[in-house]
């Protein structure tokens, strides 16, 4: 049986597409390891935006921890940030395309411990905040490749409020919001076999002197024949 490696990125998106039914969508791809803003030209899937410090996903799972709140941090923040009611100060970073969350991260810990604020509050703002930053970036993308669907999927896609911020941005631009099932947004063996079979029907195999695990391979570098 021949062997096909698969990344991680493309088969988040790939799920995505398959479960939605999404043909050629702007995807914002949001996890506890990845914020990326991509689509797919010529071959590959170009990255439009990205991350430069820690994934929006990661940010989350550190304040929860920090809050003494449940793993993973993503829904306990959600849950708390129902109950919020003011917008507290704090660091809004895009630059340019990319994104930077470790600042944001930092300061919401900080105004944490000084006891000065509800926790339902923290997490309100936290969530407001890093969602609209992602919501800038991805309306800039979209604007720009003018693709007729978007795309949201990884784990952090399971956020109601992220959804709607998506779903918001779709509708502005006239394109159709599409999103991943929840049973499908956090890493799964389904969406591994899925882009091997993608990869594979292509022609795609990987020799076993190559079959380790490469962290440093980008989205960005990965081929995309099934695509074509």
């Amino acid at each position: 049986m021949p062997l096909v490696g698969v990344n991680h990125c493309v088969a988040h998106i790939e799920i995505g597409r398959l479960a939605t039914g999404a043909k050629d969508p702007l995807t914002l791809y949001v996890s506890g390891g990845n914020t990326i803003v991509t689509g797919y030209e010529a071959g590959r899937y170009r990255i439009f935006g990205e991350t430069l410090d820690i994934a929006v996903g990661n940010c989350l799972d550190t304040f929860s921890r920090e809050a003494g709140l449940p793993y993973p941090g993503g829904p306990a923040v959600e849950k708390h940030a129902l109950e919020g009611e003011r917008l507290i100060p704090l660091p809004y970073v895009v630059k340019g395309m990319d994104l930077s969350f470790s600042g944001l991260l930092t300061a919401v810990i900080q105004e944490y411990r000084t006891g000065t604020w509800r926790l339902e509050d923290l997490c309100f703002s936290l969530q407001e905040i890093a969602y609209s930053m992602l919501g800038e970036v991805t309306e800039r993308a979209l604007a720009h490749t003018k693709k007729a669907e978007l795309l949201l999927t990884g784990g952090v896609a399971a956020n109601k409020r992220l959804r709607s911020i998506i779903g918001a941005i779709a509708e502005e631009h006239g394109a159709s919001p599409e999103f991943v099932p929840i049973g499908y947004a956090a890493d799964n063996g389904a969406m591994i076999a899925w882009t091997g079979i993608l990869a594979y029907q292509s022609g795609i195999r990987t020799p076993i002197e190559t079959s380790y695990i490469d962290s440093r391979w980008r989205l960005d570098r990965v081929e995309v024949p099934w695509r074509d």
